[in-house]
């Protein structure tokens, strides 16, 4: 069976971000995402002329649900949060300097992960069979044997267990 040619294309191959910028759906998330990296990059120059540019990789920034003036900082740990804390006011004039206006900034720590994980068995089939006693073990039932009656039914239940365990 063949098939006719294909037709020839008579436009040529568009920009992906051109495609984004004119989809209607896609072109918002397109703007939100560049809208955040132009906060990113003027909250590091921020950060930088405070003497905390190395802190920038550290930090989560967005703006607060609802308003556009708030700033909302997300970060790891509670030092560069209080270190944050410490530098508020002198952060909103530098961020008024670089022409991003924000009138508060909010400062979180990030949930942090679990430290501890449950994994599956791997071998979940596989029982691991009993080792027998250990030393302590076998010689405290060895006294035992020593000290029961030689016609005791309890006698025999424990030279039972010590010929069946053996180390």
């Amino acid at each position: 069976m063949n098939f006719p040619p294909k037709p020839k294309r008579q436009q040529t191959a568009h920009e992906w971000v051109d495609y984004l910028r004119e989809s209607e759906g896609l072109g918002s998330i397109l703007a939100r995402t560049e809208d955040l990296a132009q906060l990113k990059s003027t909250l590091t120059q921020a950060l930088t002329a405070l003497d905390l540019g190395h802190l920038s990789q550290k930090i989560e920034a967005g703006w607060r649900q609802g308003t556009q003036n708030e700033l909302f900082l997300l970060v790891s740990n509670a030092s560069i949060a209080s270190r944050l804390q410490q530098v508020l006011p002198s952060l909103i004039n530098e961020l008024s300097k670089n022409g991003l206006v924000c009138s508060a900034i909010k400062v979180q720590l990030k949930p942090a992960p679990a430290s501890w994980e449950v994994k599956p068995r791997i071998d979940a089939g596989a029982a691991r069979k009993p080792t027998g006693l250990n030393e302590v073990a076998r010689s405290s039932w060895q006294e035992l044997l020593e000290k029961l009656a030689p016609d005791s039914s309890l006698r025999k239940a424990v030279e039972k267990l010590l010929q069946n365990k053996p180390k």
